[in-house]
């Protein structure tokens, strides 16, 4: 019997060549920088394996960082397209060096347990850590912004109520009062 291939495939499993041949061939989509056969039906957990297929596995960065912002967004469904830059972070007590390749950035963040959830064996920030994060650090919140967080606030029932009962719960919160007011618009 023939052996199926694994759901996402990246540079690792094949050559670019091949792999870019295969889609031109139809036999397989891109899905971010990864590829996925078209059999397979698009979900987070393959997302977050394309995400997490950036990292290379020797620095063991790949089980301390946490995708992110726009990265965690697009693997929950909200974005359309995988962002250019990857966004990923890691506790701060854990501490990271810098950026592993130019597709990737690093923070270090205070980020606690409920804020983290696993898909696919890869941590990702929860739907709530997602949109807070992206109404408080967004540089420009505009409309492709608003759309990103109402479809996580759909998709995941958080309310506008929600997020600010989360934001109050933290002390010193950076960019508290600009998230409020952006997520009330959404």
């Amino acid at each position: 019997m023939p052996q199926r291939l694994p759901p996402v495939l990246s540079k690792i499993d094949l050559p670019a060549a091949e792999l870019w041949a295969a889609r031109l061939d139809g036999e397989l989509f891109q899905l971010g920088d990864c590829f996925t056969p078209i059999d397979e039906i698009e979900q987070p957990a393959h997302r977050a394996r394309a995400v997490h297929s950036t990292m290379p596995v020797s620095t063991g960065y790949d089980s301390r960082l946490i995708a992110e912002q726009c990265s965690a967004a697009w693997i929950w469904g909200a974005l359309d397209a995988a962002p250019i830059r990857h966004q990923l972070c890691v506790g701060l007590n854990l501490r990271t060096g810098r950026d592993l390749n130019r597709n990737i950035a690093v923070r270090e963040v205070v980020i606690d347990a409920h804020e983290i959830t696993t898909v696919a064996g890869f941590r990702v920030t929860t739907a709530l850590r997602t949109i807070i994060d992206l109404a408080r650090f967004r540089e420009r919140f505009d409309g492709r912004d608003e759309r990103t967080v109402t479809r996580l606030m759909r998709a995941f029932d958080i309310t506008f109520d929600a997020c600010v009962t989360e934001m109050d719960s933290r002390r010193n919160l950076p960019g508290k009062h600009r998230a409020r007011e952006r997520l009330s618009r959404c």
